[in-house]
């Protein structure tokens, strides 16, 4: 079962955080949510956080697991939010079994295929050998050779625990990563369809969600609405909270 946080009462929220991410990114906007009465489930997607290790990875079994997650709390009609790789897991969710969602929000992702980008990352995460028992700040110099966005390291290095006294460790399953990188881009099926609200929410300075894919987003999702967060990268909720809490709010409502 995947580890969740659950705060609130009300509709369920289900959101879904993205690739390398866990639940804990998303807390400071969960606990707006609840203020505005949904019960918030925060989760962790399979190989992250603190929810189990697979050697199986794909959005099949990732959805399956958020499916599994909504029946062992009777949740129903619920509310879902993800973002990139948990967005596109929302997607399939949604898509997949319409009955569960009511409404879908996605952040700065498109059901398109995209193709595998995350070298840097997964470099730098390699280049980290946990045997020598580096300390937080040793591990973030490694980093800092592959990956000079700050804000980028920060987001990996929330991912850092004690996995004993003096022994770190990420989180997250970086094996399976390296040999599922591509399962990460994967398109939404053609012939999968989402016939309820969804709204699209893309950071202005981010690529990921661009005006030619508007068909393609059409097509899948035909009640669907695109808006931008002015300035903001792939990590638009943590970069403009003020403004992506505003949207999704407005359209929950």
């Amino acid at each position: 079962m995947l580890y969740s946080k659950i705060e609130g009462s009300g509709k369920p929220l289900v959101i879904i955080h993205g690739f390398l991410g866990m639940s804990d990114n998303w807390k400071t906007l969960g606990t707006q949510f609840v203020a505005d009465g949904f019960q918030v489930h925060l989760l962790d997607l399979r190989n992250h956080g603190r929810s189990f290790h697979s050697d199986n990875f794909s959005y099949e079994v990732m959805a399956q697991d958020v499916l599994d997650y909504c029946k062992a709390n009777s949740l129903e009609s619920i509310d879902v939010i993800g973002h990139s790789m948990g967005g596109k897991t929302a997607m399939l969710l949604a898509a997949s079994y319409p009955n569960l969602v009511d409404k879908l929000i996605v952040a700065d992702i498109g059901p398109k295929y995209y193709a595998p980008h995350h070298q840097d990352i997964l470099a730098g995460l390699n280049a980290v050998d946990f045997s020598l028992k580096p300390s937080r700040n040793e591990v973030e110099e490694i980093l800092k050779n592959h990956i000079p966005d700050f804000g980028t390291r920060q987001f990996l290095m929330k991912s850092l625990y004690w996995q004993e006294p003096g022994q770190l460790a990420f989180r997250f399953n970086l094996n399976v990563f390296n040999n599922k990188i591509e399962e990460i881009g994967k398109a939404l099926a053609p012939d999968l369809i989402f016939e309820k609200p969804t709204l699209f929410i893309r950071g202005g300075s981010s690529n990921y969600i661009l005006d030619s894919d508007f068909e393609g987003i059409e097509k899948h999702f035909p009640v669907s609405t695109v808006v931008t967060i002015p300035n903001a990268g792939h990590w638009l909720h943590a970069e403009n909270p003020k403004m992506f809490y505003k949207f999704v709010s407005d359209f929950l409502k």
